[in-house]
């Protein structure tokens, strides 16, 4: 396995910029997830390191090789598509094998290493049946099985499990992540779903606009999202923002347009008055009755494991909130809820950056 280097990276199609000089470190056998929203140029940058995209400046190197002009079948990278991109015409067996008797590979080695892909990804009993045969699941196994027996430097994974249901994609989840703990496989996943980035990454770079806003550790970026940008994107259900002016003559605190009063643990480096976003997530309320700030709560959730609760706070802000415990309150009824201040995130309401 090789280490990935994006060094100043862009991308124009014509004059409109998709990736606009981005610079990320890929470790050899590290797994990275690429998330955004759509239009955020991950799945360009993907495609540009396979080689299907050419790039427009900057650098891609590979093992410590730059690959910027290496034809894509030269660059020794397997990518596994959205779409499975399957030969419908062949078997099981020739679709894993395709790629090596491409290359001459000869027949005994084609079908060791087919037979060893398919014993790992459970597909012996079905090489010799053919695409239109097997479910998503297993479409999706064939796919990583034709990548696996290449032995590349590298996976790239596009959006892998989208057109896969809520159940099956959890598990595909589990599978990839341990497929690539056993591999040990140096791998780059785009999807943007940021619950799988979190639970299958070692590390996650968060895009926007073609521009990296974060990367670091899954829980890192959870913790202490570098801005609001990130804070939103990150979790789920999402983070809770309130728009107010800090206050820091006394206890310090966010006090909104219309009242409410919302604790800080401590002073933020800030200035007083300061127009500011309060962010919490929605785990970080708790039920106060005698201290807590009204909530008329509009829809509850309960989907066993907790209780969602969205609800418009002090009668005009609105929120999410999750419990674990059962709560036993119906729309139209209304809550007293405290913030947790230890747990609070302070923005700047104009930039967005992280100010406690």
């Amino acid at each position: 396995m090789a280490s990935i280097s994006l060094r100043q990276l862009s991308k124009l199609y014509g004059n409109t910029p998709a990736v606009r000089g981005v610079d990320i470190e890929i470790a050899a056998g590290e797994f990275v997830a690429l998330v955004g929203p759509s239009g955020c140029g991950k799945s360009t940058l993907l495609r540009m390191i396979a080689g299907l995209e050419p790039v427009t400046a900057g650098e891609i190197r590979l093992g410590g090789r730059l690959i910027n002009d290496v034809a894509p079948r030269d660059r020794n990278i397997a990518m596994v598509f959205q779409n499975y991109a399957l030969y419908p015409h062949m078997s099981v067996s020739d679709n894993l094998g395709f790629a090596l008797k491409l290359q001459g590979t000869p027949a005994a080695e084609i079908e060791r290493r087919v037979a060893q892909a398919a014993d790992t990804l459970g597909l012996t009993p079905l090489l010799q049946r053919r695409p239109k045969q097997l479910s998503g699941g297993q479409r999706q196994r064939v796919a990583m099985g034709r990548a696996i027996v290449r032995q590349p430097q590298a996976f790239l994974f596009d959006e892998p499990l989208s057109n896969l249901d809520a159940k099956l994609r959890v598990q595909m989840r589990t599978e990839i992540r341990a497929l690539h703990q056993r591999l040990g496989a140096t791998t780059v996943y785009v999807t943007h779903d940021q619950v799988e980035a979190m639970t299958m990454a070692d590390r996650i770079v968060v895009l926007r606009d073609g521009a990296v806003e974060q990367a670091g550790e899954p829980l890192a970026l959870y913790d202490r999202p570098a801005n609001a940008f990130v804070a939103g994107f990150i979790g789920s259900p999402a983070m809770n923002f309130i728009p107010g002016r800090l206050q820091l003559d006394g206890t310090p605190h966010v006090q909104t347009d219309d009242g409410l009063r919302l604790p800080l643990a401590h002073a933020p480096r800030a200035s007083d008055g300061q127009r500011v976003l309060y962010g919490t997530r929605p785990e970080h309320f708790r039920i106060d009755a005698e201290h807590g700030l009204p909530a008329d709560v509009i829809v509850v959730e309960p989907t066993g494991s907790e209780t969602q609760i969205s609800a418009q706070l002090g009668g005009s802000h609105p929120i999410t909130t999750a419990f674990r415990d059962r709560v036993p309150v119906r729309p139209g009824e209304r809550l007293r809820l405290s913030p947790l201040p230890a747990a609070a995130h302070l923005f700047d309401a104009a930039s967005g950056q992280r100010l406690n």
